[in-house]
């Protein structure tokens, strides 16, 4: 779907720039999205905010004998 008319950026551009750890403010940079008219902004932040690092990451449990290599 395309989020920003204006620079013709998709969900799936904002989603992977995201995934790559990308803040919004760099994302305004390298694609254009949510400079011109700003319409696209809250979309664009929202669909930004699922991927981003805010996002949920799952969590590891490391017992002691795996940090001491008898797992």
């Amino acid at each position: 779907m395309i989020v920003c008319v204006c620079h013709r950026v998709s969900d799936r551009a904002i989603r992977q720039c995201a995934r790559q750890g990308m803040a919004f403010d760099d994302l305004q940079l390298e694609l254009g999205v949510a400079t011109q008219c700003g319409k696209c902004e809250s979309c664009a932040r929202s669909v930004w905010q699922e991927c981003g690092s805010a996002a949920p990451a799952a969590h590891i449990h490391m017992t002691q004998d795996t940090l001491q290599g008898r797992a």
